[in-house]
């Protein structure tokens, strides 16, 4: 074999390698918790379902990041409905070995406004985030510490003035 087909096949298996080593990551993160529910929920969510159609079509690739050590994610889920294509967003956060929504939404193609689908994920999972309630009354607090009576405060001297 000549050594120019020899580089040029030694490229080649170095491409195929590196483009294997993409879709596998691409593929784990199709796989990843996050698209699963983020797709469950937007399949059976009345809204998602009045805006997109019956029914979906999640194709093309799955982009994003997940980050295990940090337990940060974020992906991209392309979806195709009867009525428009759009984006799929999921944001989440690892909380011990179990992976939560921050952030559902649905971003059509077309540029028509997004769609949050965050609130209604927390509702039918049954996860409650605290609510805020302005008119509620504070507790006192049955210990708190007395003021200090002087607080004494050393500067480092100034900068030297020339005589």
């Amino acid at each position: 074999m000549s050594r120019e087909r020899l580089h040029t096949k030694e490229i080649s298996l170095a491409t195929l390698f590196c483009i294997s080593l993409i879709l596998a990551g691409c593929g784990r993160i199709a796989h990843h918790p996050l698209v699963n529910i983020a797709k469950e929920e937007v399949t059976v969510n009345n809204r998602s379902q009045a805006m997109l159609g019956e029914p979906l079509t999640w194709q093309g690739t799955v982009t994003g990041r997940a980050n295990e050590v940090d337990g940060i994610a974020a992906m991209q889920i392309p979806v195709l409905g009867p009525k428009k294509a759009a984006t799929v967003i999921v944001e989440g956060k690892k909380f011990g070995d179990e992976w939560g929504v921050t952030l559902l939404e649905i971003r059509p193609d077309n540029g028509d406004e997004k769609l949050s689908l965050t609130a209604d994920l927390a509702m039918r999972s049954g996860v409650e985030t605290p609510k805020f309630d302005p008119t509620a009354t504070q507790s006192p607090s049955t210990e708190t510490a007395p003021p200090p009576a002087e607080i004494t405060i050393d500067l480092p001297p100034g900068i030297p003035r020339p005589e």
